[in-house]
């Protein structure tokens, strides 16, 4: 499993119960949605999935690192083998599309010039977005540094990409192309967990469903009826 957690319990700083007992795998491939009101814990459960957030108590493990016992000094080599989309893009911009991802590559210890430039090129090529490699990002639409952000996420190959509310601020067009992008690397074999809030998109692309609801998480499958799982109150 990518992912495992047992009887995981999160909690704020201050003590107070984030979510209880959560208990949840993600295998290989799998596309994973997270749905659930403003506050529910979406984004806690997903910062537990990167070392954002300590986990109180329970079994963890993401890329078989065990989240419980994980140290600083190991967050380096868990974050290389996920990708991360944040839906407020976090792209820097005073730095071209490419010089954004190439300080990733380096961050992340590829040395060549020749081999970033070509892993930069194939990445942008998977978006469809190398013609707009040399702009910045301040030029580009919403959906477009929401793809670059993707193009980001994949750079090292990921096992896992987990996606904030990576369509929230954007059209129904660029959502929609978005997620068939996200749910194509899913079908090539990386694993996706997704937090969302639109209905349409849980509908038109098939994958597994967690609701978030007092202090709970709760699986659905495709077929079965959400109760508000996607209505943000």
């Amino acid at each position: 499993m990518v992912i495992s957690y047992k009887n995981v319990n999160i909690k704020h700083p201050d003590g107070d119960d984030v979510l209880t007992d959560v208990t949840f795998d993600v295998a290989e491939g799998e596309f994973v949605y997270l749905t659930g009101k403003v506050g529910s814990g979406k984004t806690s459960l997903l910062k537990t999935l990167y070392g954002e957030m300590d986990i109180a108590s329970g079994e963890a493990t993401v890329l078989d690192f065990d989240m419980t016992t994980l140290k600083r000094r190991q967050l380096p080599a868990l974050r290389r083998q996920l990708g991360i989309v944040f839906q407020d893009f976090k792209l820097l911009t005073d730095r071209t599309v490419s010089q954004n991802l190439d300080f990733v590559l380096r961050a992340t210890g590829w040395k060549e010039r020749d081999r970033r430039v070509q892993r930069i090129n194939e990445v942008l090529e998977v978006v469809e977005l190398l013609h707009k490699k040399d702009v910045m990002p301040y030029s580009l639409s919403s959906g477009e540094q929401q793809r670059i952000c993707v193009a980001r996420a994949i750079l090292n190959s990921p096992k896992l990409i987990l996606a904030d509310e990576a369509t929230g601020n954007q059209d129904t067009e660029a959502s929609l192309r978005t997620v068939a992008l996200l749910h194509r690397l899913a079908q090539q074999g990386t694993a996706v967990v997704m937090s969302t809030h639109n209905a349409m998109i849980i509908n038109q692309f098939a994958g597994t469903v967690y609701h978030l609801s007092n202090h709970q998480l709760q699986q659905y499958t495709v077929t079965d009826e959400i109760p508000d799982a996607v209505v943000e109150e």
